[in-house]
């Protein structure tokens, strides 16, 4: 499970990470409970309906089918090739002594030391609920294993079955409960099991129920949570001991507690929420450790106090964290608290030991961009993964006894020694240093003439992804420079990072996003002719700005499920998170300094007859979270100022070219795309007028086609 950070949380993304190397295993084991950085919602798009709305014909149709016609012949001589090094998988859960896991159209189990083998015993066939190509999303399996619940899901969709299988000689489905979010098992004071779950409609989650099987079935709603901004979460802490009810918004968070012993007892109230507090518990030994931002300054810090007194003025401040660090984890053992922080733009894993308070912090390897965390029930180890965009996971472990960290050992992978990565810095209109991340081969010559991919996000408090993707690492042995981009609005220095670039502070990303880029050149990074930029959901905002305002930085663009219409999106309180999303971008309906501040950005709205860099876009027909109207009308109005331009401009102009590729499926973005990823690599080299055989053949070894 690719992790997200605390203060925001993206739950479209957060189950799956569904690329496994054969050699390492990115998975997590889903069954030892999702970590606290998963109980922090926000969504990183904008979220409507689009049922009502017909398929459109995709753009420049002709040219695309000649252009594929090409690459078939490429495509076709690769198929003879063997893939090297990735295979899709699902999500696997150890628990007891079996291993939980898809096979085919199955959910299956196997003993623990079989579970590489093919001796399984199938539980379920997915084919019985008749969806289309389904996989299984997540897996509970209840503590004495007399029931196992798997949430299920399709490629084209982000609704979710939760269904509950009765492990018995003769295994059967025993219930099955539509659009579930969150869900755990809880055993009773008569040793019975109770399932736990939330229930989602229109992308809101507000109401929670629980269910018993077998012979005494119930099935109750039991919590509604009557404030629309707000989303409802379930989260069981490491020890089982309590679950917890998780209510937040974006800047706001309320824990109840339910006891692990007594589940039909009421919830009991940790603190009342409070605009602008976010508070998240783990438990241990009877004491409630809580990482929130209450207090000076508001940012992250680690607080305590006994579990029968959980009100806030209870609360004693344990650890506290420097400025200018995100809180990426935190896990709880049974002598030991690790944190997992980013500072200046740098990991760290911070190890409390909780008998005399001890700190022992650890510098991780400067190439590492992200955690992946794995979840252990083992007191003596703390298991994790590092990763970069061109580096695949690589293990480590710290082992408490010791007080030292190890890292698997094996071939060190190539891309360590044939590339680089670098942290610069570059300074905003404001003064502000904005971080950014550099890869590039570390052979190439004169970089002012290599192509320049820049990544940028910038909004919810969310961090770029920086998780590993094969074709970023195919890019950069191709010969290109990648460039991530951490500006104001996104998460990667803490919340007051988030807060210096969401509603009239907006401006702040785009600003900094434009002194990343003329950085970059200045540095001797490439060259606007051979710049492009790439951006998906909520990143489309600042990209598209940087498109009306300074289009002479880029050459292309490609986006994905972009959110383009900011200001007609958030007019319309109807929507199913317009509400929710207030705090980011304003409420133009009521408040006129928000509705004139978002005119000054909207890409939808400053759209101008001037030169545009070409533009890729990929929609979903039905995404949920990012409406297609918005974006088919950004894509023609667009189209009609590059033509008017043109004709202001005369003959000999080369117009840029705008594509709309409209993908079938409502699902916002699908990572592992084969058919997007090529598109998208073949729609930038064509643009720069680069030649893409090799690159298709190299990216070959890490996708089937």
């Amino acid at each position: 499970m690719q992790k997200q950070h605390l203060n925001h949380c993206n739950f479209a993304d957060h189950y799956y990470n569904r690329i496994k190397l054969k050699k390492y295993h990115l998975t997590k084991c889903l069954q030892s409970k999702p970590t606290i950085s998963e109980l922090a919602r926000n969504i990183p798009t904008r979220s409507f309906s689009s049922k009502d709305f017909l398929p459109i014909k995709q753009e420049n149709e002709k040219s695309l089918s000649e252009n594929m016609d090409a690459f078939e012949k490429v495509r076709t001589k690769l198929e003879t090739q063997p893939q090297e090094e990735y295979e899709i998988i699902n999500a696997e859960v150890k628990h007891g002594g079996f291993v939980y896991y898809q096979e085919g159209c199955c959910l299956v189990r196997s003993k623990d030391e079989e579970a590489d083998n093919d001796n399984y015993e199938v539980l379920f066939n997915l084919e019985e609920l008749k969806l289309d190509q389904p996989f299984i999303d997540c897996i509970r399996v209840a503590p004495d294993e007399k029931y196992v619940a798997a949430k299920i899901r399709t490629e084209d969709s982000e609704a979710s079955t939760c269904i509950v299988v009765k492990l018995s000689d003769q295994p059967v489905m025993e219930a099955s409960f539509p659009n579930v979010s969150s869900f755990e098992w809880v055993k009773d004071e008569e040793e019975e099991d109770v399932l736990f779950y939330t229930f989602q409609r229109n992308l809101r989650c507000h109401d929670v129920y629980r269910a018993t099987f077998g012979d005494n079935k119930r099935n109750e709603r039991f919590y509604t949570e009557k404030d629309p901004s707000y989303f409802v979460f379930l989260y069981l802490t490491k020890d089982s001991r309590f679950l917890t009810i998780n209510i937040m918004n974006k800047t706001t968070s309320e824990v109840w507690l339910i006891d692990g012993l007594s589940p039909w007892d009421p919830p009991v109230l940790i603190q009342k929420r409070i605009h602008g507090v976010l508070y998240y518990v783990e438990h241990r030994d009877d004491e409630l450790y809580i990482l929130t931002n209450v207090g000076e300054p508001t940012e992250f810090k680690l607080m305590r106090t006994a579990a029968d007194t959980p009100a806030i003025m209870n609360w004693d401040l344990f650890f506290t964290m420097k400025r200018n660090t995100k809180v990426v984890d935190l896990d709880m053992f049974k002598d030991h608290c690790v944190l997992f922080l980013k500072h200046s733009n740098l990991l760290y894993v911070n190890v409390i030991g909780l008998a005399d308070d001890s700190v022992r912090s650890l510098k991780l390897p400067p190439w590492a961009c992200g955690f992946i965390m794995d979840t252990n029930s083992d007191p003596k180890n703390c298991p994790f993964q590092l990763c970069s965009p061109i580096r695949p996971p690589k293990y480590y472990t710290y082992k408490f006894a010791e007080g030292k960290l190890f890292e698997e050992t094996g071939h060190e992978d190539p891309i360590t020694k044939t590339s680089r990565v670098l942290r610069l810095e570059a300074k905003s209109k404001d003064g502000k240093s904005v971080p950014m991340t550099i890869f590039h081969k570390t052979d190439s010559e004169d970089l002012q003439k290599k192509p320049l991919l820049v990544h940028v996000y910038g909004a919810y408090g969310m961090d770029l992804k920086m998780n590993f993707r094969p074709e970023r690492r195919v890019l950069v042995d191709d010969g290109w420079i990648l460039a991530y981009c951490h500006v104001r609005g996104g998460g990667e220095l803490g919340l007051q990072w988030h807060a210096d670039g969401r509603l009239t502070k907006k401006l702040n990303g785009l600003a900094d996003l434009e002194a990343c880029i003329k950085t970059l050149h200045g540095q001797g990074f490439s060259q606007p002719s051979l710049t492009t930029l790439t951006a998906f959901s909520a990143g489309g905002v600042l990209v598209g700005a940087l498109c009306n305002s300074n289009p002479e930085l880029l050459r292309a663009v490609t986006l994905e499920a972009p959110f383009l219409d900011v200001l007609n999106t958030m007019m319309d309180t109807t929507l199913p998170l317009t509400l929710e999303e207030l705090e980011e971008w304003g409420n133009p309906s009521s408040d006129e300094k928000h509705k004139n501040y978002i005119k000054r950005y909207c890409p939808y709205q400053n759209i101008k007859p001037q030169h545009y860099p070409s533009i890729h876009i990929t929609a979903y027909e039905n995404d949920e979270r990012v409406p297609l109207k918005g974006i088919v009308n950004y894509t023609e109005k667009l189209k009609e100022a590059i033509t008017e331009h043109a004709k202001d401009t005369g003959e000999g102009y080369q117009a840029p070219n705008v594509v709309l590729d409209i993908q079938p499926g409502g699902n916002h973005v699908i990572e592992d795309s084969h058919k997007k990823i090529t598109a998208q690599i073949k729609f930038l080299y064509e643009e720069l007028g680069l030649d893409s055989t090799s690159i298709f053949e190299n990216l070959k070894k890490y996708l089937k086609f």
